[in-house]
């Protein structure tokens, strides 16, 4: 017993190390996704553009809505916490990875601020006006265009400066982006953790990977609801979340087709073949299983053997193990000879 005791203490100390070592490797990444942030809120702060209307175009005039069915709070709880927290108990319940934590909290946090920087700079330089222009412009009564032009925001009577300039940030929707962006995010995850497509044609599956973007799609079609977005705004800005959000998923985990789809990509630093114990070639414990990704029999071992290297296609029940299993799936995916291309 003391023993193993005094060898537990190097091996965690190691352990301690190279995570350090590990987590500095990803500094990089977070500084850009904080440094993507900040342009979004800051980008909020710009005087935009603002393009010329006409006060008798019908689609601008429909009523400003003080209350709004998603305001910016509910957004954010929608967007950000829900899909970190649904990850974080998702991961729980299938690999129990410390570093799977944190690569899916990395990547949804760099899509949604990605797509929050690009949408808060086409917000400012196109300038569209909402569909409440006019009730937030407050023209005087009798207000007619130019007779050879459109008028501008100089008509306005608008004595808050905050509601004019938000009524010319039509396009794209920031409501729909953010939330495809972070629901978005949810999405890829659960559709990788649950093999969506390995070719077995799951309908309940589909259905729980899918109702993340329904939740995301509620919340976009609540913007026409409001009059603050026109059609085109709100499909551009769900077309930009998602695709921005599966880029940042795609820095972090294999294609949704990967065998491997359920764990995310090896850790970048320099695997330090002289610190890491040696395995067993043969686990003492196997039992042949067919794991819920359903790629067939293969072994399996519920974590309780520390020592033990996980073979293709299982997922680890106990744990979080120690930090070099984490690359055990990168090792194993270059000897593959059906990896194809991720």
């Amino acid at each position: 017993m003391f023993g193993s005791g005094d060898t537990g203490r190097p091996r965690r100390k190691t352990d301690n190390v190279r995570r350090r070592k590990l987590l500095l490797s990803y500094a990089p990444d977070w500084v850009v996704t904080i440094a993507l942030a900040a342009a979004f809120f800051a980008l909020d702060k710009v005087t935009g553009f603002k393009r010329e209307f006409s006060v008798t175009d019908t689609s601008l005039r429909h009523p400003y809505a003080v209350h709004e069915r998603v305001p910016n709070l509910a957004l954010y709880m929608i967007a950000i916490v829900a899909p970190i927290v649904l990850q974080w108990v998702a991961n729980v319940f299938t690999i129990r990875s410390w570093w799977d934590a944190h690569n899916s909290t990395l990547g949804v946090i760099l899509g949604l601020s990605l797509t929050g920087a690009i949408t808060q700079f086409a917000k400012i330089t196109v300038g569209r006006p909402r569909p409440d222009l006019i009730s937030r412009c407050n023209p005087v009564e009798g207000t007619v265009d130019p007779t050879f032009g459109l008028s501008s925001a100089a008509i306005c009577n608008q004595s808050s400066t905050y509601i004019l300039e938000d009524g010319f940030r039509s396009f794209p929707s920031g409501h729909a982006s953010l939330s495809f962006a972070g629901l978005g995010f949810l999405s890829f995850y659960l559709a990788g953790k649950m093999h969506l497509f390995d070719r077995r044609g799951h309908a309940a599956k589909a259905w729980i990977a899918l109702t993340p973007l329904a939740g995301a799609s509620l919340v976009a079609i609540s913007r026409t609801m409001d009059y603050r977005h026109h059609w085109q705004d709100v499909l551009t800005g769900s077309i930009l979340g998602l695709v921005t959000t599966y880029f940042a998923y795609r820095q972090y985990y294999p294609s949704l087709a990967s065998e491997h789809s359920h764990r995310p990509y090896s850790p970048r630093i320099k695997r330090d073949e002289a610190t890491l114990p040696m395995h067993r070639p043969t686990p003492s414990a196997d039992v042949m299983y067919s794991g819920a990704s359903g790629h067939g029999a293969s072994q399996y071992h519920d974590g309780s053997e520390e020592e033990v290297e996980l073979v293709d296609g299982t997922v680890r029940r106990g744990g979080p193990g120690p930090l070099e299993d984490v690359w055990k799936d990168g090792d194993e995916r270059r000897k593959s000879p059906h990896d194809g291309a991720i």
